[in-house]
């Protein structure tokens, strides 16, 4: 523990760097702008393409979905009227044309809602992006959704019906059907295969019928910052803020410094300061600032390279998860407030299952593992294989991210003592998550954190056809490249059962084989430090991937 405690401080003097950004004029301090510090810049901006936090949290002030999961972790109604059930009659069970179980499910879309451009949002918008997402080439996440709704009928411009190919548990669940404003991206559409870098939402990012939120894009300044303005076909509560500009800070200790000088005003929870350093700040600066610490489903893990060779032996993996001292790591980092993940499903939600395989700190078995595998002691304690290969693992996370540029460090030295040679290779979010992560380019471990919501069935990451191939344009989260028939079958089964307790006995065994199997290495379960000044109020985490941003437009000042 002692070396654990030196490492981090020394590590600590070393990576905090102040970079400050310019300063926000005096005269605005107290106006109607709201400027707001985060760790990322996105890649992309459009809304199903890829997986980054900052998009997510970008265009939750300018585009609303359909439905959502809102801070109560309760399913409602954005841009529909009525949330569907069998109850209410708007959900009801059929036969699908080859004779098996289905279910249609019926929306309709707020007759006020338009794109910022004028053009009523309505079920033109609907059946495009069904068309996208349903397209193998159109590089869209989580498509299987799609293609699940084998039909689609329009009743009227705001009145749809969605004909499932199956039953599910949350058949009125239908968060990840970010509709696509069809005038615009129609055209974009013509080559599918070319959509991703042809969309409006790369190509022309300022174009105000790409959202249809309190706020749209008035200006980007890549790697920089976003400016966001209000909506003027906004059909909801008015925004208070007449300018919202989001600065992108990569480096954490360069945030909270920016956010002392004044150059931002409040820092995202769900892209902010670690907390490690969340708690250092209150300790220094307490009473000047609200810090909220909001418990999440946040995962943070390593995904494995399973078709790295070394990597691919599940002892080495095993070895791998024996020779971190999690729990540690915990306690000096984080004050013990990010307790240990044994799985990706967290203690909150109610499918968490205590008695799954867990792995404690064990230098000694790891060696032993790695003796079984074939990696024998050599040189400067580095293993190597009877080929005379040695056992040499890249471990990359975003550059910038101290807190965890400190456990890289911690683990490459506890791995170390195991006989791994750990080389540490870190990028910009923007082009790790951009480009490393999505297209699979990382060669051995890849650190990162998952938002989840409640009871969320882990196809895109998991699922065999999830796996991002240049065949698929890089569509679906698998990134380790995990294969397994039981995991497919125990995620199909999951969805398709309606009944909790039994559907509960699946989860269970979806986490042992996960634990089992170790496609990733579960570090701990994260929690959110939001931090914004005294006098700004309305800003409610939710504490899972459905950001705070949804509804800025209650955010004000007082």
């Amino acid at each position: 523990m002692l070396r654990l405690k030196s490492l981090l401080l020394v590590a600590f003097f070393t990576l905090f760097v102040y970079v400050p950004v310019q300063g926000q004029p005096k005269d605005e301090a107290n106006s109607g702008k709201l400027t707001i510090g985060i760790t990322q810049f996105p890649a992309t901006f459009h809304p199903t393409i890829g997986s980054m936090a900052a998009r997510s949290y970008i265009l939750g002030m300018t585009r609303r979905p359909i439905t959502t999961i809102d801070a109560d972790w309760n399913l409602v109604c954005m841009l529909c009227k009525v949330l569907p059930t069998f109850e209410n009659g708007l959900a009801r069970l059929e036969k699908t044309p080859d004779g098996k179980d289905g279910i249609a499910v019926t929306y309709t879309l707020r007759p006020d809602a338009f794109w910022g451009d004028g053009v009523p949002v309505s079920t033109k918008d609907v059946l495009f992006t069904w068309t996208v997402g349903r397209h193998p080439m159109s590089g869209i996440r989580g498509s299987e959704f799609y293609r699940r709704i084998y039909e689609v009928v329009a009743h009227d411009a705001h009145t749809f019906t969605f004909h499932f190919d199956r039953v599910t548990f949350n058949y009125n669940r239908i968060n990840a059907f970010d509709l696509l404003p069809a005038h615009i991206e129609e055209e974009k559409f013509r080559n599918p295969e070319r959509y991703k870098d042809n969309s409006a939402f790369n190509t022309d990012i300022l174009n105000k019928g790409l959202y249809n939120g309190p706020y749209r894009v008035e200006s980007i300044t890549h790697g920089s910052h976003i400016v966001l303005v209000p909506n003027d076909y906004w059909w909801g509560e008015k925004p208070k803020f007449h300018r919202i500009v989001i600065r992108s800070i990569e480096n954490t200790a360069a945030l909270e410094a920016n956010l002392l000088s004044g150059s931002i005003d409040m820092i995202a929870g769900e892209l902010g300061l670690t907390l490690d350093q969340a708690l250092a700040f209150e300790k220094r600066h307490k009473g000047k600032y609200n810090v909220v610490y909001n418990t999440s489903l946040i995962y943070e893990h390593l995904d494995v390279m399973l078709d790295n060779p070394i990597l691919s032996d599940k002892r080495v993996r095993q070895a791998l998860i024996y020779g971190i001292d999690r729990q540690a790591i915990s306690d000096v980092l984080f004050g013990g407030k990010q307790p240990v993940a044994h799985s990706s499903i967290n203690p909150l939600d109610w499918i968490s299952d205590p008695d799954v395989p867990k792995y404690p700190y064990d230098p000694e078995k790891a060696k032993a593992l790695l003796e079984e595998a074939g990696w024998k002691v050599g040189k400067g304690g580095i293993r190597y294989n009877s080929k005379n290969q040695r056992l040499t693992v890249e471990l990359m996370t975003t550059a910038g991210n101290r807190s965890r540029e400190l456990v890289q460090q911690v683990l490459q030295s506890q791995w170390k003592q195991v006989g791994f040679d750990i080389r540490i290779r870190n990028q910009p979010a923007r082009v790790y998550f951009g480009e490393t992560t999505r297209q699979r380019k990382f060669k051995g471990l890849a650190m990162y954190a998952w938002y989840s919501a409640p009871e969320s069935v882990p196809r895109a990451t998991l699922y065999s056809d999830s796996i991002p191939t240049a065949e698929n344009n890089w569509s679906g989260q698998n990134y380790p490249g995990f294969r397994n028939a039981e995991m497919d079958q125990l995620i199909k089964d999951i969805e398709e059962e309606l009944d909790r307790g039994k559907r509960l006995e699946k989860w269970k065994r979806l986490q042992e084989v996960y634990a089992n199997e170790l496609p990733v290495i579960p570090l701990y379960f994260s929690a959110d430090a939001h931090i914004w000044p005294k006098n700004l109020k309305g800003i409610v985490p939710t504490g899972h991937q459905y950001r705070s941003s949804l509804w800025v437009e209650y955010w004000y000042r007082e």
